[in-house]
């Protein structure tokens, strides 16, 4: 599982959490969200965030 971090808050997607308030289980890849998810936090779309190194 890997953490993945948005360019623009610093929101990080963990995907062992997922985000549940958005309807995305715990346990899902980074990859398999939806395109048009959006960062909780800030709004910004999914290509705006990069995985974080060592994670």
């Amino acid at each position: 599982m890997r953490k993945w971090r948005c360019n623009f808050c610093s929101h990080v997607y963990d995907e062992r959490l997922g985000d549940p308030d958005s309807g995305i289980a715990a346990g899902t890849r980074f990859e398999d969200i939806p395109e048009d998810w959006i960062c909780p936090e800030c709004g910004a779309g999914k290509s705006d965030y990069i995985l974080v190194e060592g994670s």
